[in-house]
């Protein structure tokens, strides 16, 4: 299925609501750092980041680098394409383990 990046957006926010995590919406722009993930996710006690793209988007450089210094923290941090939507679920719920 071919997913907008806001149609998509709302089925992971379902989602992460349904398994009881906390999610943050960032909004890039004069209140906020740029370049940050798309949702900002505590599961279980977990950090998760999450980069949400359509099936043809691209992450900026700015992005990517934010990704790799929340790893670098400990968090866990990806670029969430709809195609890996399945594996992001087995993620969330082996982290609610």
């Amino acid at each position: 299925m071919n997913y907008s990046e806001k149609k998509f957006e709302n089925k992971v926010r379902r989602f992460l609501r349904g398994q009881g995590c906390w999610v943050l919406k960032t909004w890039g722009g004069g209140y906020q750092r740029s370049g940050l993930p798309d949702l900002l996710i505590c599961c279980n006690g977990y950090f998760v980041a999450a980069e949400l793209k359509s099936d043809i988007g691209k992450p900026s450089q700015l992005q990517l680098w934010n990704i790799e210094k929340i790893k670098e923290a400990g968090g866990k941090a990806l670029v969430l394409y709809p195609k890996d939507y399945e594996e992001f679920k087995k993620l969330i719920k082996e982290l609610k383990k």
